[in-house]
């Protein structure tokens, strides 16, 4: 099978020594490969300038507390925030339950709504969940177009003044529906309720500035962006941000300890409580200079043409069924009648093509769907053509083998 080479490579597969010559890899919306200059970035931490932040007074903790804060700072720019606006975490979701917790647990009551979608990843579905039962507040489900976007329509339709937080995904992690977030922020903020974006799948892909959007919170991870494991960023409205409580207690978070009270650091310090991830900041400051370098808007484009050939390519396989939307961002979710995913996924291992296989922890989606799975193909700036072809000459070997 010949899939039309309309995206042309972006030439940066040398970068990446973790995919090796012949490898398909197409499970980034999991876990995107790290570049050289991200891993380079992490080692030198290591090697050569390694020490703790924000404690020691000698000048390589000094020099090293520097370069943190000036990560912090890289990725305010990143989203169009303020540097005071950024808070660490471990990853997005601890971001989003650092919001469950320290904003929704402190102002939502009895009789108040959150209102989330359909397609939302479990991340942003079960924190919700815990402190709605905490505080006795209830939820609601917008549902999905015909071709499986949040509905912006029927979310209109349904917001009224108890609901008191919206929690949405800009990007789907597994149809790749994106949505427009700024239309969803002006729906939520008509009733009054604030906004919480999780931007995972949307911040390697395209674009993002959160005044624009004019969201409350937005939150993403390091690793989806060619950064490290173990980050995540938190992004919120420094109003909001400074109203709240603390997170966690520990060293760093507080302004002074005594036995008979203590007092806080203001944000963003205040949700940083112990040592953070030094070098992970590093490798973060790294990968966003690594994805500006190439431009989003190059990679957005990039990707949504390896999108279109992609699903050409499957569409002319008998059996196969596509899932979301023909403009989706970076991700092509299929079956197979009558195959499991996981099947599809092995025998698409043994082809040296990976993807993933499963619910993608999206289990009310899977439901939605009518499935109980789906397999799914995700891109990243080192995927061309020769990838959608390998995937393709995959699927068929599939249909062959169950046919």
């Amino acid at each position: 099978m010949t899939v039309l080479a309309t995206a042309r490579p972006l030439d940066v597969l040398a970068d990446f020594p973790a995919i090796p010559a012949g490898w398909a890899y197409l499970d980034t919306a999991a876990t995107a490969q790290k570049p050289r200059p991200v891993i380079d970035a992490i080692t030198r931490g290591y090697d050569t300038t390694y020490a703790t932040v924000h404690r020691g007074v000698y000048q390589r903790s000094a020099d090293m507390t520097l370069a943190y804060e000036a990560a912090r700072r890289r990725v305010a720019g990143f989203v169009g925030g303020e540097e005071g606006e950024i808070v660490f975490v471990r990853g997005a979701t601890e971001g989003i339950n650092l919001i469950a917790q320290c904003w929704a647990g402190t102002q939502l009551k009895v009789g108040d709504r959150i209102l989330l979608s359909a397609l939302e990843h479990h991340s942003n579905i079960v924190p919700w969940q815990m402190v709605a039962e905490r505080v006795g507040a209830a939820i609601d489900v917008v549902p999905l177009t015909a071709d499986h976007r949040i509905d912006l329509d029927a979310m209109a339709a349904m917001l009224t003044p108890a609901h008191k937080l919206v929690a949405l995904a800009h990007v789907s992690n597994v149809l790749g529906s994106v949505l427009d977030a700024k239309r969803a922020a002006a729906l939520a903020h008509g009733v009054g309720a604030k906004i919480l974006i999780d931007g995972c799948q949307a911040v390697p892909r395209m674009p993002v500035d959160v005044v624009d959007l004019d969201c409350d919170f937005y939150v993403f991870s390091a690793h989806k962006l060619y950064g490290p494991t173990g980050l995540g960023v938190l992004w919120g409205r420094a109003e909001l941000l400074d109203a709240m409580p603390p997170y966690q207690g520990g060293g760093s978070m507080i302004d002074r300890v005594t036995f008979a009270k203590t007092t806080y650091a203001p944000a963003p310090t205040r949700f940083e409580a112990g040592t953070p991830h030094i070098v992970g900041a590093l490798g973060l400051r790294a990968a966003i200079d690594y994805v500006e370098g190439i431009g989003l808007d190059r990679i957005h484009a990039h990707e949504t043409a390896l999108v279109r050939q992609a699903r050409e390519a499957l569409s002319a396989i008998n059996s196969v069924r596509l899932f979301g939307p023909e403009d989706s961002a970076g991700i092509v979710s299929f079956s197979i009648e009558g195959v499991h995913p996981h099947d599809i996924g092995t025998i698409l291992d043994e082809a040296k093509v990976a993807i993933r296989a499963g619910h993608h922890c999206a289990q009310p989606l899977m439901e939605t769907l009518g499935v109980e799975a789906t397999a799914r193909a995700s891109f990243g700036v080192y995927n061309g053509p020769a990838d959608v072809e390998a995937l393709a000459r995959g699927i068929e070997r599939v249909t062959r083998i169950f046919g």
